[in-house]
């Protein structure tokens, strides 16, 4: 096993991989950017070294600074975590030509995965079921315009290289067609250093269902748990369950099946996620996320399985102990991404200082983060505070949890999106498993959200509130203090 693994990222995720680190007799190393020197995962590590300013271009995406850290420590292996370079071939490239383990799938296969031009083909000639579309970058609008007009309206036009939600435009008529291609490729162009663009049928009422895989050298491929990510804002996931309300052990097991022959098509190795949409009894591949997902957390809750170990293990060249058979889902669980954003200002980001901090707590929550009392959320990177997951016997019994411990959690300073939680969760919709990845809109869960605010401001019902209440009675208590002992000193003179 390894000595030291350097983990190239930061905040929750950081965290998480040092957490596995440690409970397995592994030294870590963190790297950090000067923002980010006080912070809990490099305060967390074993060593830590600032490799930069805040911006990520000059310290978390500079392979030559985190390359140098590694080499002067000693580090066997980089764990990417998600986000910066996990999905970069030509840092996967480089840690091999160094001599460092990539604790991920090859380079080749990370490479042949950015672009979804070239995994939609790989899926054809797989045999695994993908949406209507092109098989090549779209170049000549008169040309695309035919070919969208073949496969109907609404169509998507997608970046090749895309992600994140980033560069993907939906297209509901040819009037509207040349304008939004032109701003998909600049858009594409700008963002990755690619313009290519394909077009796909726009799959109504689609949720977005995705297959956790671990894959080891020696050929052997199992699938975990499924999860439904459908509630989203700008193609961005912001709740998350396992397993999905629709599935069934035969749906499961046929989505499984196509998410391991998608691996052994590709020579996947390590931890994956084959993402797909699903609609109206039949799914589509979507693509492979090369790296550990930001909702994995919620899968070991299901399964009892650490992803993260697997994923060390299979790195140090380990076969994989797990059959297929052995891997069972035990109740459900579901994730709720807490931002510092607000979503009644289109989600926008809210940093700032965290001047009160307390985490839900009890039965089956678990509670990943990075931050703290004091924290500032930095404008520079992601706005998550932390990863709120819960389990329970049954879904009914998640979701009652998952309010308990939003009722719980109090972030006082920046604005949350923890009222957002609060609506979906009381939902009659989501309570009943009807998703789909316009859920926000169809059910307009913004308004619930400002009645969620509103009430929750008139009555004064929130933990944050009466903690708040309290500092202020604190504060008069010391200030009161503080006369008398002034006073008294002014007597004795």
């Amino acid at each position: 096993m390894f000595k030291k693994v350097l983990v190239a990222n930061r905040g929750e995720i950081a965290i998480r991989v040092m957490r596995a680190c440690r409970e397995m007799g592994i030294s870590t190393v963190a790297v950090c950017s000067e923002a980010d020197k006080n912070a809990l995962f490099a305060k967390y590590a074993d060593e830590a070294y600032l490799i930069g300013p805040a911006p990520t271009s000059q310290s978390y995406l500079n392979m030559d600074a985190i390359i140098e850290v590694a080499k002067k420590t000693g580090t066997d292996a980089i764990h990417p975590g998600y986000g910066f370079l996990s999905e970069n071939p030509a840092f996967a490239k480089r840690c091999e030509d160094e001599g460092i383990i990539f604790i991920g799938p090859p380079s080749h296969v990370i490479a042949e995965m950015g672009s979804k031009i070239r995994a939609r083909n790989l899926m054809i000639k797989a045999g695994v079921p993908v949406v209507p579309g092109t098989k090549d970058a779209v170049e000549d609008v008169d040309e695309a315009l035919k070919v969208a007009e073949d496969i109907g309206y609404p169509v998507l036009l997608k970046a090749s290289a895309g992600g994140g939600g980033i560069g993907m435009k939906v297209v509901h008529s040819r009037s509207e067609f040349a304008v939004a291609l032109n701003s998909t490729r600049q858009m594409a162009g700008s963002a990755f250093g690619d313009s290519s663009v394909f077009i796909e049928k726009y799959v109504e009422e689609p949720r977005h269902i995705e297959i956790q895989i671990l894959a080891d050298s020696y050929g052997n491929t199992v699938y975990l748990s499924d999860r439904e990510c459908s509630i989203q804002r700008r193609h961005q996931k912001l709740i998350e369950e396992a397993p999905s309300p629709i599935m069934t052990p035969e749906l499961r097991k046929e989505m499984g099946d196509s998410a391991v022959k998608v691996a052994k098509a590709i020579g996947y190795v390590n931890a994956g996620t084959v993402e797909f949409l699903y609609s109206k009894g039949s799914y589509y591949f979507l693509e492979v996320n090369t790296r550990l997902q930001v909702e994995h957390g919620i899968t070991e809750m299901v399964t009892g399985i650490d992803i993260v170990k697997e994923q060390l293990r299979v790195a140090c060249g380990e076969k994989l102990e797990l059959e297929q058979e052995d891997i069972t889902i035990d109740g459900h669980a579901i994730e709720c991404r807490i931002n510092a954003e607000d979503p009644l200002n289109d989600f926008a980001p809210s940093p700032g200082k965290i001047r009160r901090y307390r985490s839900a707590g009890g039965p089956g929550v678990r509670v990943d983060s990075g931050v703290h009392m004091g924290y500032t959320i930095s404008p520079f990177y992601d706005s998550m505070i932390s990863k709120l997951c819960v389990w329970g016997r049954t879904r009914d019994e998640a979701i009652s949890r998952m309010q308990r411990a939003l009722y719980e959690y109090v972030v006082v300073g920046v604005t949350t999106n923890i009222p957002f939680h609060k609506a979906v969760m009381r939902n009659p919709a989501f309570r009943k498993g009807d998703l789909t990845t316009a859920f926000i809109e169809e059910q307009n869960i913004l308004e619930a959200v400002e009645e969620v605010v509103m009430s929750e401001s008139e009555k004064g019902v929130t933990l944050a509130s009466a903690l708040e209440a309290k500092d202020k009675k604190v504060a008069a208590i010391a200030a009161a203090v503080e006369s008398y002992v002034s006073m008294a000193k002014k007597t004795q003179r």
